[in-house]
């Protein structure tokens, strides 16, 4: 098991959890929602070199990049995504230190 996955969590590991990717999205007036046919074009608000969103029941929990495999669409995992929606750090670097409020009172790794 890794970092992510303690071997407490071994007996969820049969447990489905839907994962979505979005590719992007845009707003339009319905009038031209209703000219669409084929061959039109919908430009997205996604950069074409931003990493996209992976979301588990909703919430994010990773950011990946698309890559084609065996034929079909798949997303390489960049980055994990921790509770606070900040990306985690790979394992064995440590996370710059949250600045305090209170300088005093913040504490800090030994690097």
């Amino acid at each position: 098991m890794t970092a992510y996955q303690p071997a407490a969590f071994a007996r969820f590991g049969d447990v489905a959890v839907r994962l979505s990717v979005e590719l992007g999205r845009t707003e339009m007036p319905l009038r031209d929602v209703l000219m669409l046919g084929e061959g039109s074009t919908v430009t997205l608000e996604r950069l074409t070199d931003e990493l996209l969103d992976v979301t588990a029941n909703g919430r994010v929990i990773a950011r990946g990049e698309v890559v084609a495999e065996k034929g079909r669409f798949a997303l390489r995992i960049v980055s994990l995504v921790g509770e606070d929606g900040q990306d985690v750090p790979p394992s064995g670097e440590v996370a710059p230190p949250a600045a305090a409020a209170d300088p005093a009172t913040a504490s800090y790794d030994a690097l």
